[in-house]
């Protein structure tokens, strides 16, 4: 495997290889031997968040003056990719969603009253973030939810349903979208609503193909009242807020796929040199050696090509056709990848002890979450031809 210190990554210097390097240390000794304990649990243990907040891992991309490190796109996806080698994608969307889905948000438009109350905690894993947008109608399509806000007395009265949220089952806030202007497609604001508000129901925790130690919800809000400062952000203007945020989600969804698919490449390498088959062993055979090549050429393409929309991001430079570019063809590389890695361990692949097997269960949300490949292309045609 890779490490951040090689002159392969040009992003990775001083403080990001660091950066890189502490994450997968980290993983290698906190998460890896507990994984699949966690998967059958169906969550993180609270403890292990909390340690990776003593060691400033949530506070990257928040500014020095509120307790992070103040650090930008290129930072985030050297941890997303560090996340990657853990090998379970559970636990990378458990930390993802809460530094790099959520928490933008909050940064980007928070109140310094609202820093100031929810920054600490949220950075020492007392607190731990999810996003609601997502429903029943309305996944890429954000413009099209249908829950409602509306005013009542100082505060806001919210109604609706959200499915498919990350660390809403046993997370403590969630940064809610809400329309609150029925007559605007883009009406939408954002609340922080805290998960023990009266009103706030988890309705199912859903059982998922991959990704079993994340904890994903459907919520109902029923007349779940907030205050005033709650609010997050200018009124009607959260779906543009939560577009700002969205190449960010793209890229650390890309990272995570990257540092699996090169950590399944090198099992399956090594796999293949020590398997003996028709009187060698696989790796001799041509077939097998050049498509391994070709599957390890496309994650080298595709973490040059992240790790470049993120040094545009970082230079105030427009990245949403190169990062949609990435996340398209990067989730459909990751799953290449993963086909590969558990064809070439044949029955063993198959079988749910393997790690390779996990690992492709996994890997199949890529395509999906954060932005359909086929949404994703949209973006790229739209920018590419008008």
């Amino acid at each position: 495997m890779s490490t951040a210190t090689s002159p392969r990554n040009a992003h990775l210097y001083d403080d990001l290889g660091a950066i890189y390097d502490q994450t997968v240390e980290f993983v290698a000794n906190e998460v890896i031997p507990h994984g699949d304990l966690w998967e059958e649990a169906g969550m993180v243990p609270r403890d292990v968040l909390k340690r990776m907040g003593g060691l400033g891992m949530f506070g990257l991309r928040v500014p020095v003056e509120h307790g992070g490190l103040g650090l930008g796109m290129v930072a985030s996806a050297a941890f997303s990719e560090a996340l990657g080698t853990s090998t379970y994608g559970g636990f990378e969307a458990t930390v993802l969603v809460h530094t790099d889905m959520a928490l933008p948000h909050l940064v980007n438009s928070g109140t310094p009253a609202q820093l100031e109350r929810w920054l600490p905690p949220i950075l020492t894993g007392e607190t731990i973030l999810s996003i609601g947008v997502t429903e029943p109608d309305a996944g890429s399509d954000v413009a099209g939810l249908r829950s409602r806000a509306t005013r009542d007395g100082d505060g806001w009265r919210i109604n609706g349903r959200k499915t498919f949220i990350t660390n809403a089952v046993h997370g403590d806030l969630v940064i809610v979208a809400a329309r609150t202007s029925p007559d605007e497609r883009y009406g939408i604001s954002m609340f922080l609503v805290p998960t023990d508000t009266p009103g706030f129901t988890v309705t199912s925790k859903l059982d998922k193909h991959g990704w079993r130690c994340s904890d994903t919800a459907e919520l109902a809000l029923d007349d779940v009242w907030v205050p005033d400062d709650a609010l997050l952000g200018t009124l009607h203007r959260g779906f543009h807020e939560t577009m700002r945020n969205f190449q960010n989600e793209r890229m650390v969804l890309v990272g995570m796929g990257v540092g699996a698919a090169q950590v399944a490449l090198d099992l399956t390498t090594s796999y293949c040199a020590d398997r003996k088959a028709f009187g060698g062993h696989l790796s001799d055979l041509g077939a097998i050696r050049q498509r391994l090549a070709m599957r390890q050429a496309e994650v080298d393409a595709v973490r040059a090509s992240m790790y470049h929309a993120a040094w545009l991001g970082d230079r105030g430079i427009d990245n949403v056709r190169e990062m949609s570019g990435v996340k398209a063809l990067g989730a459909e590389v990751v799953n290449r990848v993963m086909y590969d890695c558990l064809q070439f361990h044949g029955g063993m692949g198959y079988m749910r002890e393997s790690t390779i097997e996990r690992m492709t269960r996994d890997a199949r949300i890529l395509p999906i979450g954060g932005g359909a490949t086929e949404v994703m292309l949209e973006e790229v045609a739209k920018r590419s031809f008008g």
